[in-house]
């Protein structure tokens, strides 16, 4: 998505801010639930990588579903971000495709894990974890709504017919970044990934 960026934090020539580490151990333990999945992602692991013993993440962050949760707050960024972006594009038509470009090129970072961390961090998620199944499908389930929004302003602006369904193409959007997500976790180029994102557009002109 447009607004999901890795984590940066800012750092100070009089030192480090206090809570710098944190961040820092943040941005580690989401990677990790980026690439291996909520549930396959240990303690242990997260332990090793965050540079924290296992007190210190429960301190810090809670349990590891409420870490989890954090790191995904993190990936995703504001969702308000993401409603301001749409509002502010000079079309639904520009931001929806702005958006698949964007989640295009973050899938397929060399950097970061490939995919979706959405998608591929609760894909076999078991009974236990239903909980975190239905907050990352709530989150997608709110951006496919903003666009759904996005769109039907165009519409009463009359920049799209009337015809036009707001509710399919939305659905369609978030159908293909998930598609694409897929994709990339199974070796896709970038090329591949962004050509499947401008072809999905092509279905806006016969709306």
């Amino acid at each position: 998505m447009i607004v999901m960026k890795q984590h940066k934090p800012e750092t100070s020539k009089i030192g480090r801010p206090r809570d710098y580490e944190e961040d820092e151990a943040l941005n580690k333990a989401m990677l990790l639930f980026w690439r291996h999945g909520f549930e396959t992602t240990s303690m242990s692991l997260l332990s090793k990588n965050m540079n924290m013993n296992a007190p210190s993440i429960y301190a810090a962050f809670g349990d590891k579903k409420s870490l989890f949760l954090k790191a995904l707050d993190l990936y995703v960024g504001k969702l308000s971000e993401i409603e301001s972006f749409l509002d502010n594009a000079p079309s639904a038509f520009e931001a929806t495709y702005e958006i698949l470009k964007q989640s295009a090129i973050r899938f397929t970072g060399k950097e970061t894990p490939t995919g979706c961390m959405l998608a591929s961090a609760v894909a076999s998620c078991s009974a236990e974890s239903a909980d975190v199944q239905i907050t990352t499908a709530k989150i997608r389930a709110k951006i496919e709504s903003l666009i759904k929004q996005r769109i039907e302003k165009d519409i009463k602006n009359q920049i799209l017919p009337k015809s036009f369904s707001a509710e399919a193409f939305a659905a369609l959007a978030t159908a293909t970044i998930q598609g694409m997500s897929v994709l990339a976790r199974d070796g896709a180029s970038r090329k591949k990934v962004l050509l499947i994102a401008e072809t999905s557009m092509l279905s806006w002109n016969h709306g």
